[in-house]
Order: C-alpha cells, then sequence, then structure tokens
C-alpha cells in the first residue's frame, strides 16, 4: 500500500468514527458512498466489532456484497455473528461456493446449517459439495461454477458455452478441454478461441493441461497455480475427472494466509487472522501465551545444564558474562536455517528426500560462520580479558554455529516428514535444544582449555 493509500484509509477510518461517535448515520453512509472500495475495505477492517456492524449496514445491496467479499474469512465470520438473520441470509446467498466454505469455516458449526438451509437447491448442492471436501484440501478451496468445452466442439462452440456462462461462471479466460468421459485432456484460453476461425476444432487449439487432485493440500496447489503463471487450474478427482476450478486470486489468498502463518509461527506465536487493531487484547494473549509456556519449559533444561556446571562458573567467573552471547548467537545461526529450509520447502525447492545434501550444506554452512565469529571471539575476549579465555569463546562459537546451522537446516525437514508444520516445530525446537546443548559444549571446553 503507498503513502496515499494509507492517507486515504485514515481519512476514512476518522470520518466514520467521528460520525459514529456523533451518532451522525447520515454522515457515515455520506462517507461511504465518497470511497472507492479499497481504501473503505481497509478502513471497515480496522472498526470494532460493533462498529463495523453498524457502518457494513448502511452500505447499499450491490456494494455491501462486492465489500463482504474483500474481507478475510476471519472478519466476515466476526461480521456475520455481528448482522441480523435477515442481511446474513442475502449476503450468503449472494457468495460463490468457495467463498461459502471459507465463511462456514470460520462459523461456529451451529450456524452452518442454518446458513445452507437458506439457500436456493443449486447453490445449497454446489456449497455442499466444496465442503464435502477434507479441511485443508484444495477441493475445499476450488470453485464448483466453471466453463468447460470438449475435444470435439469448435472455436464458435466453446465461444456460445462461454456466453452462455457469464453471469455465473468464476471464470471465462482458461476453459479445461475434457474428453468424451469427462476428463481433463487440455485446456483452451478465451485469447486463443477469440482469434480462431469459428470451425477449428478445439482439439486443434488446446495446450496441455496443469491440473490439481481435489485431495490435495491447498497451499501446494495454490504454489503451483502461482508459480506456473496460471490464471486458472483444473481441479479433478482421483480418475482425472474435472470437479472445479482454482482461479488465480484464490491462490494468492491461499498463500498470502499460509504465509502469515508461518511468519507468525516463526515468531513464537499463532497467526492473529483479523488486523492487528480489530483484534480484541484476550486474543494477542492467546495467539503468543502458549508458545510462550512452550519455551519457558525449555529454558528448564538451560537451568539444569547451568546447575550442573556450578563449580566451573565459580572457579571462573567470567564465563558466565558469556552465556547470553552463545545462546543468543546459536540460537539464531540455527533459526536463520530453519527458516531459509521452511522457506524452500514451501516452494518445492526442496523435498524430504534432500535432507542428507541439506544437511551437509549447513554443515559447511555453519562451519564457516562459526569460522568468522570465532575469530572475532578469540580476538576481543583475548584482548578484554585473556588469550585462553578468547580460546574458549571462539572454539565455543565455531561448534555451537556448526551445529545450530545443521540442526536448523534438518529440522523442517524432519517436521515435514512427521506431518507437522515446519514453523511450528522447528523454531521452539532449535531454541530449546541449541540452549542446552551449547551450553554443555560451552563448559566442556572451558574444562579442557582452563584445565578445571
Amino acid at each position: 500500500m503507498t503513502t496515499d493509500q494509507y492517507q486515504d484509509v485514515a481519512t476514512i477510518l476518522e470520518r466514520i468514527r467521528a460520525a459514529l461517535e456523533a451518532n451522525d448515520l447520515a454522515g457515515v453512509s455520506s462517507t461511504l458512498a465518497d470511497s472507492s472500495t479499497e481504501p473503505l475495505v481497509d478502513a471497515l477492517e480496522r472498526l470494532s466489532p460493533r462498529d463495523r456492524a453498524i457502518a457494513f449496514r448502511l452500505l447499499p445491496k450491490h456494494r455491501a456484497v462486492r465489500v463482504f467479499e474483500d474481507f478475510s474469512p476471519s472478519l466476515r465470520a466476526d461480521l456475520v455473528q455481528a448482522l441480523q438473520d435477515a442481511d446474513v441470509a442475502a449476503i450468503f446467498a449472494d457468495l460463490e461456493p468457495d467463498d461459502r466454505a471459507w465463511l462456514l469455516d470460520e462459523l461456529p458449526a451451529s450456524l452452518a446449517p442454518r446458513l445452507l438451509r437458506g439457500l436456493p437447491e443449486q447453490e445449497r448442492r454446489l456449497t455442499s459439495a466444496v465442503l464435502g471436501y477434507p479441511q485443508g484440501s484444495i477441493g475445499r478451496r476450488m470453485s464448483p461454477e466453471y466453463v468447460s468445452t470438449r475435444t470435439d466442439h469448435t472455436a464458435e462452440e466453446a465461444l456460445e458455452r462461454v456466453t452462455s456462462r457469464l453471469a455465473d461462471a468464476e471464470t471465462v479466460y482458461t476453459l479445461p478441454v475434457l474428453d468424451g468421459g469427462r476428463r481433463v485432456v487440455g485446456v483452451v484460453g478465451l485469447r486463443d478461441l477469440l482469434g480462431a476461425s469459428p470451425h477449428t476444432a478445439v482439439a486443434d487449439l488446446m495446450s496441455e493441461a496443469q491440473t490439481a487432485v481435489a485431495e490435495d493440500d491447498d497451499e501446494v496447489a495454490a504454489r503451483r497455480c502461482a508459480d506456473q503463471g496460471l490464471l486458472a487450474l483444473p481441479i479433478v478427482d482421483s480418475e482425472s475427472r474435472l470437479v472445479g476450478i482454482l482461479t488465480i486470486d484464490d491462490a494468492v489468498r491461499i498463500l498470502e494466509q499460509e504465509e502469515s502463518e508461518d511468519a507468525a509461527r516463526q515468531g513464537g506465536a499463532e497467526p492473529l487472522r483479523r488486523p492487528y487493531l480489530s483484534t480484541p487484547i484476550l486474543s494477542i494473549v492467546r495467539s503468543r501465551v502458549v508458545w510462550l509456556l512452550v519455551l519457558a519449559v525449555g529454558a528448564t533444561l538451560t537451568v539444569r545444564v547451568l546447575s550442573v556446571f556450578e563449580a566451573t562458573l565459580e572457579q571462573v567467573t567470567v564465563l558466565a558474562l558469556f552465556v547470553p552471547l552463545l545462546i543468543g548467537t546459536g540460537g539464531n545461526t540455527g533459526n536463520q536455517a530453519a527458516t531459509t529450509v521452511t522457506r524452500a520447502l514451501a516452494l518445492n525447492d526442496v523435498r524430504r528426500r534432500d535432507i542428507l545434501r541439506i544437511v551437509s550444506r549447513e554443515l559447511r554452512v555453519g562451519l564457516t560462520l562459526g569460522m568468522l565469529l570465532g575469530s572475532a571471539g578469540l580476538a576481543i575476549a583475548g584482548l578484554l580479558y585473556d588469550v585462553r579465555i578468547g580460546l574458549v569463546i571462539g572454539l565455543t562459537l565455531l561448534a555451537v554455529c556448526t551445529m545450530a546451522a545443521t540442526v536448523g537446516g534438518a529440522m523442517p525437514v524432519v517436521a515435514r516428514a512427521l506431518g507437522v508444520d515446519p514453523a511450528v516445530f522447528s523454531n521452539p525446537f532449535i531454541t530449546t535444544f541449541v540452549d542446552a546443548s551449547g551450553l554443555v559444549v560451552y563448559f566442556l571446553i572451558a574444562r579442557a582449555v582452563l584445565q578445571i
């Protein structure tokens, strides 16, 4: 978002809040009418749930549906629970089936049946088909409303199908091409159909199709769609029969949500799933407290290591001064490696079978970093205290960096093999492991070098 866009959002937000505080609903309506959709959505997201619901009710119906579609799934759920039943039913009916599935995933289970019962039969059937796929699968994020064509159709016939479905199809720019058994055998673009002779066979215009199976992981399928620059990715069943389509805008939404979750978890918190300023304080606390408790329990290992080597610290008290440095350096080195490999896994740059190559690379990276930092530690600690103390610090940094980078690089792959989110598993484990094992290495090197 540019500086001007931030200013637009801030201005809209200030005007809406001022009008609401003065109970000036006409002023709120005027601000809503004067605002373009994108900054208006950003401004409404920053309001409290109560104020957001009041402002939303003042939007014209056609504008309300557009704004609602641009909200994140979690904010849609908040808004649904704040609106009256009649408002909710009207908005829910105007959503696409895949957007309904996103919304229902965020709502209490008791609301879903009531909302589905209010839909027309055809819309209820389409929505139920999407909801029938497992959580986290691309089938739950696809649209069952698509335009397809067949290999034996002509360009003219394919364009007639496009024209007949313009009102309800999710996209018409990419058409899956089917054989007689409804299996996807290719795709054809709208540009190619428009530029071809009316009697040209679709089979002569189509190109190879990239597809995803409905039970595939949604992030993997979305990444494939985005990386290959596809406007739409056909979704098929286990026998390659077409069941839906994933558009590029839905793929980007999936990736944004997944990357937000990864970023939060790598920082030791759960994702907020809504704008920071509109998130209740208790929700922020809940998003952080679990990981703080996990890390606090892990820190008891560090305390235990210090108690074991208490006699060593009493003999050379200067060693205690370097404990934060060594723990921090080891943890940062391990987390850097874990973050790099986690990202590479998400982009399919590496796979589980590459674990030995990853370990080998991170071993060399850690060794190089350890030599650089260890040399600096040797020089600085040697000048400030004693050459032998400098040697202890230098050798420890060399060992800790090598160990932390190696373990940090391996952990995301191990987590993936165990079926655990690498972003959730890697960093807390590395912090706990490196803190405890790094201190053990530190004191063992100190005993050997200082002869204590």
